[in-house]
């Protein structure tokens, strides 16, 4: 009987740490986003610019399909097993998974969602998708090279398509598949798969770059799509790249596309 209720504990703990969703808080400060003119890869849209950031958590891992099951009731993913990053997520689910995760644990809600019209209140204490700007200063960790493992990035490293290597580097291993969440070891800042494995939807509407430094910068005004940043399993490395910007209309789901979570830290 003793041995059945230590099995039992050690299960209930197992599913808790599937469940849970850890973040890590960040100071904030001031960092450049964007990319040199020099990079290999770089597109027009990555213009550099000073921007400085309030203090803010941001989920440690991908949202796994436990947890998102756990919250939303479903799992859309197609390849599913309960520690892997959830996809197939369009972004206006990621939203409704932000606000139905505030309300399980107590915190105000931080979207406002009239059929496809979405409001921030950006003074609650909710989850989030977190802005581009966040996203790519969790991603640098402090860095200024093209990843934040350096100039170059391998399957080793990361979960993407290893046979289209970075700026012509040598061929690694193409998984062709998700991947568990925290497989690699994390950045400087404790984040696992910023580079790779799903890409991660963020708040912003895609547009060119506000010029001039910035605060808490939070996209354009208006637009049709929505950023994801990171890259997923599919992609070249050069999608993988800290600066790199990618988009798609809020409603699309692909087997490439997850997201992490974000909370104000103020």
């Amino acid at each position: 009987m003793k041995k059945i209720s230590i099995l039992l504990l050690m299960m209930f703990i197992a599913l808790s740490n599937l469940i849970a969703i850890e973040t890590v808080r960040l100071n904030g400060g001031v960092f450049t986003q964007g990319s040199p003119i020099e990079e290999a890869g770089r597109s027009s849209n990555e213009s550099q610019r000073q921007v400085t950031l309030s203090p803010f958590f941001i989920g440690k891992y991908e949202v796994t399909q436990s947890q998102y099951e756990e919250i939303m009731g479903t799992n859309p993913s197609h390849n599913k097993a309960p520690n892997l990053p959830v996809e197939q997520v369009s972004w206006f689910e990621a939203i409704e998974f932000c606000n139905k995760l505030s309300e399980k644990e107590g915190l105000t809600p931080v979207y406002t969602i009239d059929g496809r019209a979405v409001t921030w209140n950006r003074n609650t204490d909710g989850y989030r998708l977190p802005t581009e700007a966040e996203w790519e200063y969790a991603c640098r960790a402090g860095t200024l090279t093209v990843f934040s493992t350096g100039i170059n990035i391998t399957s080793a490293q990361a979960n993407y398509d290893g046979t289209r290597p970075f700026n012509n580097n040598e061929r690694t291993e193409y998984r062709r598949t998700t991947i568990p969440a925290g497989s690699f070891a994390p950045n400087a800042f404790g984040l696992f798969d910023m580079h790779g494995n799903v890409g991660e939807w963020c708040w912003d509407i895609n547009g060119v770059y506000a010029a001039g430094p910035q605060t808490d910068p939070a996209g354009a005004a208006s637009g049709g799509y929505r950023i994801f940043r990171g890259g997923g399993w599919n992609h070249p490395a050069d999608f993988l790249r800290s600066a790199k910007r990618s988009a798609n209309t809020p409603t699309t789901r692909g087997h490439y596309l997850g997201f992490r979570v974000a909370r104000n830290a103020n």
